[in-house]
């Protein structure tokens, strides 16, 4: 394969680093050939400037030092010293961990107090002996180890996870690999970046999703992960990762009563709230839908049940009534009390009747409906499935862009939502204007 497969590009970067050496190389790939022959420090990266045609070899990464913009030059990561995993006895782990499993820090492989070692750098130049990380020099089958700084302990093993994250299980919702291409061969758009794609998935509105660096994610419930791409002309594409061989342990049945949202709830009640019964998840009549149980194999889309696969406020079904596309479940609340607010039928909240009419263009109506004119369920603005847009609550921080309702962010006619049917976009909500003559 290509040299450069083995690194991570980041353009327009460049990075502080004390141990460095210069050499002049006509491109990349050959500016990586000095980085795989550097005998003055274990070359982690390197800095080719596209003018100059400078090449700089680098003992540091951007996880070890800072970084800042520069318009000519393109950064090279060696890309085992960013996996922060060990595949099979991590004989080859280059990551930062330095910490033994019991958390005592681990002694500098070059020193020697409190204990005097075995390995060296200079016995074993080749097996990665930085500082104080965690290595596994001698392939001892339990994995990484160190020397400890602990007087009484000459050494001990370290935590490191293993690479199985380089496959997926479910939708790859929880999948924290590092492949960073699309199946097309296109290098991924880094999450902080806004350039060549706008968008709204940012590290601060999306925390738990770990959105780092250019790696695949899907943070959004999609089929599977997928990033932006470094092409203009691609906004986006799903990424190549293999389905798990090994499946995640199955932890009971799932609640059977409502606890949170209720995403867990995998309870029979296959009936809504108003008394109309289901249809069948892997049925397209009366109601044609996209959540079909071999796509989404952990949402539970079993025969006719309650589910909630989307993050809805609670569980919900299609039902068999094809003039009612969707309606909630009256599923009985984990704590006892009562989850169903009386009077309540496909309404998601009850809320002053002046919030269920919008005065002008409903730029200022902030109530809680979220069903389209047609009857369709509206997606939420912060996710990007069915429908990818830049109506985002942080690229229209004073809209009230909350879970799924009915908003006017952008001044149209009237308050609108993106809808959870894939062959409709987006449409004007089920709301009438206010009756005020004294308005403008």
């Amino acid at each position: 394969g290509d040299i450069l497969d083995d690194y991570l590009r980041t353009d327009g970067v460049w990075i502080l680093t004390r141990n460095k050496q210069f050499y002049k190389t006509n491109n990349e790939k050959e500016c990586a050939e000095k980085c795989e022959a550097e005998r003055n420090f274990s070359c982690r990266a390197f800095l080719f400037t596209r003018k100059k045609l400078q090449c700089l070899t680098l003992a540091e990464n951007a996880k070890m030092t800072v970084t800042f913009s520069s318009t000519d030059a393109v950064l090279y990561e060696k890309k085992i010293y960013l996996l922060q995993c060990k595949k099979g006895i991590g004989k080859d782990y280059r990551g930062m961990e330095a910490k033994t499993q019991t958390g005592i820090p681990c002694q500098k492989w070059a020193e020697k107090t409190p204990h005097n070692p075995n390995y060296t750098p200079e016995k074993h130049p080749n097996a990665g002996l930085d500082e104080n990380y965690c290595r596994n020099p001698d392939g001892d089958e339990r994995g990484p180890w160190c020397y400890t700084t602990d007087p009484a302990t000459r050494f001990d093993y370290c935590d490191i996870p293993e690479c199985e994250e380089q496959c997926m299980q479910c939708n790859g919702e929880d999948y924290h690999g590092e492949v960073s291409r699309t199946e097309s061969g296109l290098e991924c758009q880094r999450w902080d970046a806004q350039e060549p794609h706008m968008h709204g998935f940012t590290l601060k509105h999306f925390p738990e999703k770990d959105l780092k660096m250019n790696y695949c994610r899907n943070p959004d419930g999609e089929l599977r992960p997928w990033c932006f791409t470094t092409s203009p002309a691609k906004r986006w594409e799903y990424c190549n990762i293999p389905r798990c061989t090994t499946h995640l342990p199955v932890s009971g049945l799932g609640s059977q009563c409502l606890s949170g949202k209720g995403e867990n709830y995998r309870g029979r009640i296959a009936i809504t709230e108003s008394g109309n019964a289901c249809q069948h998840w892997n049925a397209q009549f009366p109601h044609k839908h996209g959540w079909i149980p071999d796509r989404y194999p952990c949402k539970g889309l079993e025969e006719n049940y309650c589910r909630n696969p989307d993050g809805e406020k609670r569980p919900w079904c299609y039902t068999i009534n094809s003039s009612v596309r969707w309606e909630y479940c009256g599923i009985p609340r984990c704590d006892g009390t009562e989850q169903v607010i009386a009077g309540m039928s496909n309404v998601p909240v009850q809320v002053p009747q002046s919030e269920e009419c919008y005065r002008g263009k409903g730029q200022s109506y902030r109530g809680t409906t979220s069903i389209t004119a047609s009857g369709k369920k509206c997606q939420a603005w912060n996710s990007m499935f069915p429908h990818r847009h830049e109506k985002t609550p942080d690229r229209f921080p004073n809209a009230d862009l909350r879970d799924n309702y009915c908003r006017n962010p952008d001044g149209d006619n009237s308050p609108w939502c993106f809808t959870t049917d894939p062959n409709m976009t987006w449409e004007y909500c089920n709301l009438k204007r206010c009756d005020d003559h004294t308005q403008d």
